[in-house]
């Protein structure tokens, strides 16, 4: 009995953990799947989730998902998420800092963010030391070869606000995967290199959810792997009721 205790405590621990008090949760059809919907989860301490709006549509990786390294997926059997795979990374993942044009986050917002500069850059080099960071280089005006290629500041309107998504994060591996965010998607069935991205009234509306003291967290999982995983990784129970 104490072993089963241990293997179930290791189980629920694999998961969304408890200091998690929000969570964006999405789900596609399948692997290779570049749509699909998302929703939001908010709970008290302790205490049952309870969904937060409605679900909206997402988009995912022009080749769907492939398991990533955050919470919990990484230790999963399966397609790993790679570099330039155009996958979105499955499993749980804790939600970073925000990254914007803006001096500030929409009304009502409040979590970290950073104002992006001329300076900023995200490495996906794979040979770097700084793969997957985010980085300021010291002059803009006479930037590094690599610069170009990686920098932030594009006025990009689908890069006004990018939610950080961390995945391969602490610490990352080369070649599996940088530069993962939520942001504003560039049309209906235009899918991504690995982000995931939603109409920008959606985005609006997770950045002013989003609060640093409840540590949220993003699960991504196909349908099928979220009904098999929901108890054991303390996922909303209501998602199965509503979407799958």
């Amino acid at each position: 009995m104490l072993t089963l205790l241990l293997l179930a405590s290791s189980a629920r621990a694999a998961g969304l953990p408890n200091d998690c008090e929000q969570v964006v949760v999405a789900v596609a059809p399948g692997w290779d799947s570049m749509r699909g919907e998302l929703q939001r989860f908010e709970r008290s301490a302790g205490g049952p989730w309870r969904s937060v709006g409605g679900a909206v549509a997402v988009l995912f990786g022009k080749n769907g998902l492939a398991w990533g390294r955050g919470l919990a997926g990484q230790d999963e059997l399966g397609l790993r998420k790679q570099e330039r795979d155009g996958r979105a990374p499955a499993g749980i993942f804790r939600i970073g800092t925000i990254y914007t044009y803006d001096g500030a986050l929409p009304a009502g917002a409040d979590f970290p963010f950073h104002q992006v500069t001329k300076a900023d850059a995200w490495i996906d080099d794979v040979t770097s030391p700084d793969y997957n960071r985010f980085v300021t280089i010291a002059d803009p005006a006479h930037p590094p070869p690599w610069f170009g290629k990686e920098k932030m500041r594009h006025n990009d309107f689908a890069y006004r606000w990018l939610v950080e998504i961390r995945h391969n994060s602490d610490p990352p591996l080369p070649n599996e995967g940088s530069a993962i965010f939520f942001h504003i998607r560039r049309g209906a069935a235009r899918p991504t290199a690995g982000c995931t991205t939603m109409a920008e009234s959606a985005l609006v509306q997770l950045i002013t959810w989003l609060r640093a003291e409840r540590h949220p967290c993003y699960a991504l999982l196909p349908r099928k792997v979220y009904a098999a995983k929901a108890t054991v990784w303390n996922l909303p129970a209501e998602l199965l009721r509503s979407a799958l």
